[in-house]
Formats: structure tokens, C-alpha cells, sequence
């Protein structure tokens, strides 16, 4: 049985949440003013604030996403890590110190620093909510998946508890409550993550012939899974449950040889830990889906015996293939993923507004560089993570968004309950970060300076607060309905939409005086709809968002970054040249 529900696990999930409200509601009655709900009042400590990054960034992608990938995919899945990664050294080079120098309260702020235009705000807002909300959605489902094995609730509850937990939370304090709450999580995050690793190393590896719930696979057992027409699922012939006593999946993943004829290492070693898992053979599990007639689709799960050298080799699974893969096609489209990591960081608005909390640009500088220590260390754990998952005999076959939390359970019950707690703050950090971006950019970027609505400070908080009840809404409508798709992936996506709608507006501006006003509102709209209609025309959303063939996509490969983040730069370079001289007449 793979899902439980245990009192021990819900009673510490519930103080977590309970502590992280009621520090929520302390440190509202600081956040009257604009000034403290949008940016803290610039006086949070760059210690703290470079934590938060780590918090905020950390989300449901970086620790359910990547350690699900890399269990079920092996090294493909860190290949996100560094992507992720990696996208903050344009953060801490290009971005960092010009974003606490130009702007005030949202990212539209630095773009329109020059030029004091409505449409540069009202593009920028708009972008803004495009990007703000398209993460929420991988975040979301992560909220989702996590409540399943800890309250024994369906999918759709633990993303209302977490919209609704969130929407309080950035109600109640915006900026200040957010900072510290992504501190918390965040220092939580690294350090029991780091905790669950020595954990793994300590176990080592031993022969398993099935499940860590004692059931035993024959060589060609496999797991079938039937989705019924009216959305009720068989597993195995039998009605699934998630409480004691109904059938449910065995949990899965285990090593079936090690090297020298060993039944069990013992401990082993940071480096020690891939040499041995290189010489071993690993069971995985792949899956054949065949609709029914009837309307419904059954899915058979089979187990698949693979070198462990094949696991520790990147371009094997069919996502990253263009590494080795002599079809041009899939190497665009492994590029253009990577290339939309890498500069997805510097144009996501939650973390462009991190820089506002601070008290000058130095202390963002500092601030980056302490949520890239964080960040990195991290990112080397999930490896750890994920393949500890993979030969763990813990896996849920069908999600591989809960390779962590299942992990961590076949450790024992109160490592588990610690570590999912701390994976629903993971994503109560994040989310709240996202809609207070978007409701600042409502208030602030839209109405007040777009529209030219004058707002005081205590009418532009207000308008905020209710902007992030109703994103807060539009987030749990999503989160359901993207359920099935991998977070890590969600987020590959959202990378996409911000790097192209946002980030050759903000390079230009810094290092290309010929830079315009027309010129900005063209990139960010022609980056924003260019990336969005890419994805909304591949093969990935034709079959798992519309169930349609791959095959009937509009475009020839999933990842658009690689078309979309040169439109933005082109386009802008020739707005501007065409703009120039209009510029400098009305000067």
C-alpha cells in the first residue's frame, strides 16, 4: 500500500501550516502601506533575503518535480537542475544590482525607468500575470499531490487548501509574511534535505526482488491501471482507494544486482554511491496507454531491467534525446529547453521582486550570491534524492511527482511527515510569491500607473488583496485540471513564456542605448504571444493537455525558446532602429 493515511504524519503537516499562518498574521500589522506590502519596505537583511531566494525559487518543480524525474529518468532528470541553476548567473551578473537601482515595486517599474510610459507598464503587467500564472500551475499540482499520501484526500482538495492557505497569507501581509515564510521553507528545505541524503548513503544499496510493502514481483509482473469513462480508476481489475483495506498499487523501484554477486553494501560514500549504482542493474518501469472503446484508457506498467551505467548516462529518456539523437529535430528541442532554464531565472516577476526588499544594490548582490550557495547545494542533493528514490522499493508508478515524500517514508513515518510539511511550505512560498507579483502588477502597473487611475497607498493594498483572491482562484481552477503532467515540465514551460516575453527587454535597456519604448511593449508582446502559442500548438499539449495525437501539432518540436527568445530580441533591435528618430525629435 503506497497511500495511508497516519494521525503522526497529518498532526505535523497541520503545525506547520498552523505556525506558517499565525507568523503570517503577526507580521501583518506591519504591512499597512504600499511601500511595506509590495517590498518589505526595503529593510529585510540580505542574509534573509538571500535565503528567500532559495525559498521562493526552491519550489514544487526543484524538489517534487526534479527528484521525481531523476527517479523515474535517471541523470535526464538533474539536467533541469542545471538548467536551473545555471540561470543564475545571469541573475547575479546582469540583473541583480540594475533591478534595485531602477525600479521600486515591480519589474514594469525597471523597464519604464527611462520613459515613464503607459504602455510599457501595461505590457509589462500584463506579461507579468501571463508568467505569474503559468508557473502557479506546476506549483499547484504539487500542492495536489502532497496532500494525497498525508490526508488520504483526493487531488482537487490539497489544491484548494493550498490556494486558500496562500490567498491568506498574501492577503494578510504581502511582502513581509512572504520574505519570511520562504526563509523558513527554505532553510527547512536545504537542511533536511541534506539530512534524508546522509540517510540514503548511510542504507546503501541491497538486492530487492519488490515493493517496500513486502509484496514480491515475479520477473513479468506487471500493474494495470484502467481510467474509467466516468473518471473512477481500477488498478489491477479492482475499484483504487487511498485508505486502508482498499486495493491500491504496490510501490515499486528497487536494484535487482549488485556488483560482485553483493546482496548488501552497507554505507557507502558520496562518490562511492555512483561507482557501485554504475556496476549495478536497476528495475525500472515503463508503461504502454491503449484507449478503450468505451471511452475508458488502460495503462500497463511493466518492469524493465536496466544497467545502471545507462541510468548515470544522459539521453535516454525520449525528452532529452537531442543529446545523442542524430535528428535535428530533438536536438532543437533539447536546446531550446536548456536555453529557456538558463534564462528563464532572470525574467521570472517573483524573483525580479525579491530585489526591491533590500536596501541597495549591493546587498542584492549579496543576496544572489547567498541564494546561489543555497541553491546549489540543493540541486547536488536532489540527485542523491532522486536516485535514492529510484532504488528505494518506495516509488508510486504512476506519479512521479511523489518520489521525495514516498522516500522519505520508507525511511521512517516522521521523516516523511517533516519532509512533506516542508514540501507544502515549499509551495505555499512560491505561490505566494507569484500572486503577490501578479497582484502588484494589477494595483501597481495596471490600474495606477497604466490606467492612470490615482490610487493613495491603503487603495492600491486593497486593490492587491483582492487581485491575489481571484488569481488565487484561477490557480486552483488550473492546478486541477493539469494535474497528470510532471511539474518539473510545467515549469520548462513557464521558463519559456518569461525569457521570452521578458528578458531581451530588460538586456536591451541596459546595454543598448538605442533602446525605445515601442521598442520594449514589441518584444514583450511578441515574446509573450509567440511563447504562449508555441506550446499551446505542440505535440505535448495536443496529447496530454487536449488528447489529441502528437502527431496533429502546429509546430515541429514542444520547446519554443529557442524561436521565441531571438523574436524578442529581434523584434526589439528593429522597433527601436524604426523608432530612433521619432525618439529623438520629441526630445
Amino acid at each position: 500500500m503506497i497511500y495511508e493515511f497516519s494521525f503522526g504524519p497529518a498532526a505535523v503537516f497541520a503545525l506547520f501550516v498552523a505556525v506558517t499562518l499565525g507568523l503570517s498574521f503577526y507580521l501583518g500589522r506591519k504591512a499597512k502601506s504600499a511601500q511595506g506590502y509590495f517590498a518589505a519596505h526595503g529593510q529585510i537583511p540580505w542574509f534573509v533575503n538571500g535565503v528567500a531566494f532559495a525559498g521562493d525559487y526552491l519550489s514544487a518543480a526543484s524538489f517534487l518535480g526534479i527528484c521525481g524525474m531523476i527517479a523515474f529518468y535517471g541523470y535526464d532528470g538533474f539536467l533541469y537542475s542545471i538548467g536551473y541553476l545555471a540561470g543564475w548567473i545571469v541573475a547575479l551578473f546582469v540583473v541583480a544590482e540594475p533591478m534595485k537601482r531602477l525600479g521600486k515595486f515591480t519589474f514594469a517599474d525597471a523597464l519604464d525607468a527611462k520613459f515613464d510610459s503607459r504602455g510599457i507598464k501595461i505590457a509589462a503587467g500584463i506579461s507579468t500575470l501571463a508568467v505569474s500564472i503559468f508557473y502557479l500551475i506546476p506549483q499547484m499540482v504539487g500542492a495536489g499531490v502532497l496532500v494525497t499520501p498525508l490526508l488520504g484526500l483526493p487531488h482537487w482538495a490539497g489544491v484548494v487548501l493550498v490556494g486558500v492557505t496562500v490567498i491568506y497569507i498574501v492577503v494578510t501581509a504581502g511582502m513581509v509574511s512572504t520574505t519570511w515564510v520562504q526563509f523558513l521553507k527554505g532553510s527547512l528545505l536545504v537542511i533536511f534535505s541534506a539530512v534524508l541524503t546522509v540517510m540514503i548513503l548511510a542504507r546503501g544499496f541491497d538486492v530487492r526482488q519488490g515493493g517496500e510493502d513486502g509484496h514480491q514481483f515475479a520477473s513479468d509482473e506487471t500493474q494495470t491501471v484502467t481510467t474509467l469513462a466516468d473518471g473512477s480508476v481500477l488498478v489491477n481489475g479492482e475499484p483504487k482507494g487511498s485508505r486502508k483495506g482498499e486495493p491500491e498499487l504496490h510501490p515499486v523501484g528497487w536494484v535487482s544486482r549488485l556488483p560482485n554477486g553483493q546482496e548488501k553494501t552497507g554505507p557507502v560514500g558520496p562518490l562511492e554511491f555512483f561507482r557501485v549504482l554504475q556496476d549495478s542493474e536497476v528495475v525500472l518501469w515503463s508503461n504502454t496507454k491503449q484507449a478503450e472503446e468505451d471511452g475508458s484508457t488502460t495503462t500497463v506498467y511493466s518492469q524493465k531491467p536496466t544497467p545502471g551505467s545507462q541510468v548515470l548516462r544522459p539521453g535516454e529518456h525520449p525528452r532529452f534525446a537531442g543529446i545523442r539523437s542524430d535528428n535535428p529535430i530533438d536536438k532543437l528541442n533539447f536546446l531550446s529547453l536548456m536555453l529557456a532554464l538558463f534564462c528563464g531565472t532572470a525574467s521570472l516577476p517573483h524573483i525580479l521582486i525579491r530585489y526591491y526588499t533590500v536596501k541597495d544594490a549591493a546587498a542584492a548582490r549579496k543576496s544572489t550570491i547567498v541564494g546561489i550557495a543555497s541553491i546549489g547545494f540543493f540541486y547536488v542533493l536532489t540527485l542523491y534524492m532522486g536516485l535514492g528514490a529510484m532504488t528505494s522499493g518506495a516509488m508510486d508508478v504512476t506519479n512521479s511527482n511523489m518520489a521525495a515524500p514516498l522516500l522519505a517514508r520508507s525511511m521512517n513515518e516522521p521523516l516523511f511527515a517533516i519532509i512533506s510539511a516542508i514540501a507544502f511550505t515549499t509551495v505555499l512560498g512560491t505561490v505566494s510569491g507569484l500572486i503577490l507579483a501578479s497582484s502588484g502588477a494589477v494595483a501597481h502597473d495596471l490600474i495606477r500607473s497604466g490606467l492612470g487611475i490615482e490610487l493613495n497607498d491603503h487603495q492600491q493594498v486593497r486593490i492587491a488583496k483582492i487581485t491575489s483572491v481571484v488569481v488565487g482562484a484561477i490557480a486552483i481552477v488550473l492546478g486541477i485540471l493539469f494535474q497528470e503532467l510532471n511539474v518539473s515540465y510545467l515549469v520548462g514551460w513557464a521558463f519559456s513564456v518569461a525569457a521570452s516575453a521578458n528578458l531581451p527587454s530588460l538586456v536591451m535597456l541596459l546595454f543598448w542605448k538605442g533602446t525605445t519604448k515601442q521598442g520594449i511593449i514589441a518584444a514583450i508582446v511578441v515574446g509573450m504571444v509567440s511563447s504562449l502559442g508555441w506550446i499551446l500548438l505542440s505535440g505535448d499539449t495536443f496529447a496530454k493537455v487536449y488528447g489529441l495525437p502528437a502527431d496533429a501539432a502546429l509546430v515541429p518540436f514542444s520547446q519554443p525558446g529557442i524561436v521565441t527568445i531571438p523574436l524578442g530580441f529581434v523584434t526589439l533591435v528593429a522597433v527601436s532602429l524604426m523608432t530612433g528618430n521619432r525618439r529623438t525629435s520629441e526630445a
